[in-house]
């Protein structure tokens, strides 16, 4: 069933726990600096909406993808971004990039654990569960099988990242866009 529009652009961003995917999600839509990009993350839908945990045939897969799709069929352009682990969300994603006809873009963030375990000290989140924990949900270069996803290393800074991700979608930024919208914007 297709989705969205030839101007509707969809980024998929994934990777482990702590390797910057909601930083660099924050950061598209600041670049970007003008309303009609939704941000629709794996965490906030799962752990805030509805408190689920990450299972196969979880709920959160479902609701992920129609949120996607509505915001996508409304003429926005969307961010995902999650750990969106392939044995759980793979099918899901594979179909949704498929029934897009728009620009579709696909990125996994490839962090080292000591590396996940570094960056995950400096997030406030941090208290919240350990590096022991977060070992266990590890999974090294968790590509989806179909080669679409475009891999960027842990040596490329925020800034780069972004940049390269607003050039590869050709998503525009706003001329002068440099900090977040307000609720007056």
């Amino acid at each position: 069933m297709r989705t969205g529009s030839s101007d509707t652009v969809l980024i998929v961003i994934r990777g482990n726990s702590g390797s910057g995917k909601s930083s660099v999600a924050r950061s598209i839509r600041t670049a970007y600096g003008r309303r009609g990009l939704a941000v629709i993350g794996q965490d906030v839908v799962r752990r805030d909406i509805l408190r689920e945990l990450d299972k196969p045939e979880g709920l959160n897969i479902s609701l992920i993808d129609l949120m996607c799709r509505h915001v996508l069929d409304a003429g926005h352009h969307v961010v995902l971004e999650g750990i969106l682990i392939r044995s759980r969300y793979g099918r899901m994603l594979r179909r949704l990039v498929a029934d897009h006809a728009g620009v579709t873009c696909c990125f996994y963030l490839d962090v080292s654990f000591d590396e996940t375990v570094r960056r995950h000290a400096t997030r406030p989140q941090s208290a919240d569960f350990t590096p022991d924990l977060m070992r266990e949900w590890y999974v090294p270069r968790d590509l989806l099988p179909d080669g679409r996803e475009t891999v960027i290393g842990e040596d490329s800074s925020l800034e780069r990242t972004v940049e390269r991700i607003l050039a590869d979608s050709r998503l525009t930024a706003a001329p002068g866009a440099a900090g977040p919208l307000t609720s007056a914007t």
